[in-house]
């Protein structure tokens, strides 16, 4: 069986021959056509992830598409519209996107029962696009996009390279300032931070993977690394998320004294609270501990709100 998108799978009665249901072809898994299918079901307006059985047959639609290049999929705008004079660079992984969906779904507290209702998509193939390398058609990724209030570009990971903030402004931004508890509880969720050193050539500022246990940030290093600077001296710390899709965020801003942790005891207390590895790799032992003597934040959201 081979179909192109935009072709109807037709599933019928092996014992009559009449029709049981039918649906567009809106995404394939392989270049050459062959099953699965992501099909848009005419009864329900679903698309789910099919695996046709012998009672299923491919009704082809219109002539046989010409051969091109690999397409690029359009960007979607502001109104959920698709631009055709905007074109993403280059064709991500497929297992990308499925992780991508997860990591957002996820970050917004939501299930897959949720997400897919919003996307109108059955949950099997919401949990199959999370979990495998598939490839899903435009008109998928426009609804996830929708369902997480993210673009499909975010979702495909056009924005990778670019740094954060370049959506549009708030037309009536609040800039709040926060409290130290809530700087605290925004600290706690523990991630990737940077941290601003002095060095021999110069102020520096780098990304760390931390932990905040007992009131302190923790992170690991090695010993002749930038973030091994920090030792000894007072230094800054700032951790921050930027809402791309809803044009608002927040930061949080440590100032305190940076001290290398020596206990056995301790250090082995913070590796096993670690939640996850450096991502800078290789053998990072050291670990450095910055005890809070200034913290401040502040949170720029709708005036509304």
């Amino acid at each position: 069986m081979r179909a192109h998108l935009g072709d109807q799978l037709v599933i019928e009665s092996p014992a009559t021959g009449a029709t049981r249901r039918d649906g567009e072809i809106v995404g394939l898994h392989h270049a050459d056509g062959t099953p699965p299918y992501d099909v848009r079901w005419s009864d329900t307006d679903e698309v789910t992830l099919v695996f046709p059985g012998p009672d299923a047959h491919v009704r082809h639609i219109g002539p046989e598409p010409v051969k091109h290049e690999p397409p690029r999929s359009p960007d979607v705008d502001d109104a959920g519209a698709v631009s055709g004079a905007t074109w993403l660079a280059g064709v991500p992984h497929p297992g990308d996107i499925g992780r991508r969906v997860a990591a957002e779904r996820k970050r917004q507290g939501l299930g897959r029962e949720e997400t897919a209702r919003r996307a109108a998509m059955a949950p099997d193939y919401l949990a199959y696009l999370e979990e495998h390398r598939a490839d899903p058609s435009l008109a998928t990724l426009i609804r996830l996009a929708a369902a997480l209030g993210t673009s499909v570009a975010a979702l495909r990971g056009g924005g990778i390279d670019l740094p954060p903030g370049q959506g549009h402004a708030l037309l009536h931004p609040q800039l709040q300032a926060l409290g130290p508890d809530e700087c605290r509880a925004l600290l706690s969720t523990h991630g990737v931070g940077r941290v601003a050193v002095s060095t021999p050539d110069g102020p520096a500022v780098v990304p760390v993977n931390y932990a905040v246990i007992d009131g302190a940030i923790a992170y690991r290093t090695a010993p002749d690394s930038v973030p091994a600077a920090a030792v000894g001296t007072e230094v800054a710390f700032e951790v921050d998320h930027v809402d791309e899709a809803m044009s608002q965020g927040w930061s949080v801003l440590v100032i305190g004294p940076a001290r290398v942790v020596t206990e056995p005891d301790v250090v082995r207390r913070l590796a096993e609270h670690a939640h996850t590895e450096p991502w800078a790799g290789g053998v990072r032992e050291l670990w450095v501990s910055i005890q809070p003597r200034r913290l401040t934040g502040r949170r720029i959201k709708p005036a509304d709100q």
